[in-house]
């Protein structure tokens, strides 16, 4: 019955144009983009950044409104004059917006960073890749010639 089951395995292999070498071959080797794949997923990452710029450059008006709320609401529960209820709204608002312009230079920041260590970690993976084939197409040369 086992080798009513093998047989029939390899024969759907043979079927299929598969032999045992090339299903080996392709599992120890690693994914390889292909340019179009490459070229759509980097115009993927491009409009996800975008989007993620976009969302950020909101961060300053909603933390200074946010602030600006609070602190109008407080002030006027204690019942503070207008006019000074005005210049410390004014320069809590100003504040606030310059909080929020540092908090969002920050996380430019960091995504600056982390999109840097994938480009150098990419370019490492692609080196590594271009000796491997090289070393293998040495290694084949020197097969040939023996």
């Amino acid at each position: 019955m086992d080798n009513e089951a093998v047989n029939i395995n390899e024969e759907d292999a043979k079927l299929n144009g598969v032999n045992e070498e090339n299903a080996i071959d392709n599992d120890n080797q690693p994914d390889v983009e292909t340019p179009a794949e490459k070229k759509a997923r980097e115009e993927r990452e491009a409009r996800e950044r975008e989007f993620r710029a976009k969302k950020r450059r909101l961060i300053p008006p909603f933390v200074m409104l946010l602030a600006g709320a609070i602190i109008s609401i407080t002030m006027r529960i204690l019942h503070y004059d207008t006019k000074t209820m005005l210049i410390i709204l004014l320069g809590v608002l100003l504040g606030f917006y310059i909080a929020g312009c540092v908090i969002k230079g920050m996380l430019d920041r960091f995504e600056k960073q982390i999109e840097e260590a994938d480009m150098e970690e990419g370019e490492v993976i692609e080196k590594e890749l271009a000796e491997e084939d090289k070393l293998n197409r040495n290694s084949e040369a020197t097969v040939k010639d023996e």
